[in-house]
């Protein structure tokens, strides 16, 4: 599925002078990788470009270019709504829901100013004056690499916005094992590496400079793995007690639930994890099960096909059954 209106979005783009840059509640490396790119690409055009993002993001994404400017909502937004307020035009990268925004969205909702969508996740809402939505790219990095190209903006790529593209990509393809990796993902990430990317530096910066805390988490998870009887399904899951315990901090358990699917016979993979309240809850498949339609349907969420997400708001012993309740366990 894709949808692309931009009619228009030069003339308005040009009498733009300030930008603001959103994206999801709980960024991830596309989330930011797209959105520090592109704060790059507009600032050499000239534009005054504000990243504001719902909260805090993981430690491995703060060695990109523009971290230190980024405006974290939770942690101020009284300065944040005045520069919501205050732009001329807002991209929304990365989502395509307000309700993704989590606490930014009633700022954003009554922002004047023009928004643009740029996105790949399915089902987009109809808001925006302008959408780039494309489900079957890679990546929302992959994505600002085609926006770019389409206004002849790649020229003010570097090797520091190169390296923010290439972490969405890596991130969100799996290190391009994911379905939705084609051969343009590829010459996208190759045009990337030629503007100065070093791959093997740049992953060992995101997977392999990890706290021995999520190694812990990790051992813990497995070692509760449970699997329904028909072998189809992994449930992983932490409890908060666990994660507090172990020393969990934001983005440590990032690709747990990948293990799920690494089960020999597993078309689904579930990972939850219990905060305060609340369980989080990440669903990966293979092949044709769609996990966005059972997100949407039984676990407060979406995303893609074969990866989404969600919540319910109970605790960990009640998400469990309601798992084994909502996914095809027995």
């Amino acid at each position: 599925m894709k949808e692309i209106r931009l009619d228009n979005f030069t003339e308005e783009f040009e009498k733009s002078q300030r930008i603001v840059i959103t994206n999801h509640t709980n960024p991830d490396g596309d989330a930011m990788g797209s959105a520090l790119a592109l704060q790059r690409v507009f600032e050499k055009l000239g534009k005054t470009v504000h990243v504001i993002v719902p909260n805090p993001y993981p430690k491995f994404l703060w060695h990109l270019t523009g971290n230190d400017r980024v405006m974290i909502y939770s942690d101020g937004k009284k300065a944040a709504n005045a520069e919501i307020e205050a732009a001329d035009m807002i991209f929304h990268l990365d989502y395509n829901a307000y309700h993704r925004s989590a606490d930014m969205e009633e700022a954003l909702r009554a922002a004047q100013a023009k928004k643009v969508m740029i996105d790949h996740h399915q089902q987009p809402e109809s808001w925006p004056d302008f959408i780039y939505s494309d489900t079957g790219m890679s990546s929302t990095c992959q994505m600002i690499y085609e926006f770019c190209a389409m206004y002849n903006w790649d020229q003010f790529l570097d090797k520091e916005s190169a390296e923010c593209l290439y972490t969405g990509i890596i991130t969100d393809t799996g290190s391009f094992k994911f379905s939705a990796t084609t051969s343009r993902t590829h010459e996208v990430a190759g045009k990337l590496l030629d503007l100065g990317v070093e791959s093997q530096q740049l992953q060992n910066k995101i997977f392999d400079s990890q706290p021995a805390a999520r190694l812990k988490l990790l051992g813990t998870m497995l070692e509760q793995m449970e699997i329904s009887t028909n072998g189809s399904v992994v449930l992983l899951y932490l409890s908060k007690k666990q994660c507090d315990r172990l020393g969990y901090e934001k983005g440590i358990t990032e690709g747990f639930v990948n293990y799920g699917l690494s089960v020999d016979g597993a078309q689904i993979a579930c990972f939850m994890r219990e905060e305060e309240g609340i369980v989080k809850i990440s669903l990966r498949s293979k092949g044709l099960v769609d996990v966005n339609e059972l997100a949407r349907a039984s676990f407060n969420g979406g995303g893609h096909k074969n990866a989404a997400g969600g919540r319910l708001d109970t605790d960990i012993v009640k998400a469990l059954t309601h798992a084994k309740t909502h996914l095809p366990w027995s």
